[in-house]
């Protein structure tokens, strides 16, 4: 699997770049600056961009919009952000086009290897990954919509954690329930929510993602 990877600090850039070759992925290019990212999307073009949102020459968004503009030009592009805060802006920009392969970490709440290259596999797969302390903003911005207030308390964990790229067996490990269980809760969630069924799991998130993006 090919990674392109976008970081101006050496000592992170350099130690990511360690440990995803430790765990068998190629890295196709490790950059630090905006431009030479966009360079590195367009001519190499990889399986998945983990990308810094504060890259050279603004340090402000330019590691998003570079990522945004390579998946306009290559719709579907997987893109794993990285980021320091909660920035709802860019998580919605993140999800506007509405496409799979998206993911949205923070920094300082991943804990160890294992669940970085996890969330790398899972974009890399046209699947999500999304920081629960992000779906907890996106659903806090619409907790007076009234379809999510008729949502009861289980049904609402489900879906934060659904929101965040779970599957159902995942979900019944994380909440000791069976996957029937499960099943039956999501397709509450969906009929409250008015959204559409479906057994495909990223399909299921981008659907919740979607909803939680509206009215912006």
């Amino acid at each position: 699997m090919r990674v392109v990877l976008a970081e101006d600090l050496f000592l992170l850039r350099d130690g990511l770049v360690r440990m995803l070759e430790a765990f068998d992925f190629e890295i196709a290019a490790a950059v630090e600056s905006g431009p030479e990212l966009t360079k590195a999307l367009a001519e190499l073009r990889p399986d998945v961009a983990v990308v810094d949102v504060r890259l050279p020459p603004s340090h402000t968004d330019e590691g998003l919009q570079c990522a945004l503009a390579a998946r306009r030009a290559r719709p579907g592009l997987p893109v794993l952000v990285l980021s320091q805060h909660v920035e709802q802006l860019y998580a919605r920009e993140l999800l506007a086009d509405g496409t799979g392969g998206v993911g949205y970490l923070l920094k300082d709440r991943v804990f160890d290897a294992a669940q970085f290259v996890d969330a790398v596999r899972r974009v890399a797969a046209g699947g999500t990954a999304m920081d629960p302390q992000v779906i907890q903003q996106l659903l806090s911005r619409r907790s007076s919509d009234q379809p999510l207030g008729a949502l009861t308390p289980r049904e609402r964990e489900v879906l934060e954690l659904m929101a965040q790229g779970r599957s159902n067996a995942a979900i019944a490990s994380q909440l000791v329930v069976t996957e029937r269980a499960i099943a039956k809760h999501t397709s509450n969630i969906f009929g409250k929510l008015g959204l559409p069924v479906s057994d495909d799991d990223n399909r299921r998130v981008l659907a919740v993602l979607a909803y939680l993006d509206q009215g912006r």
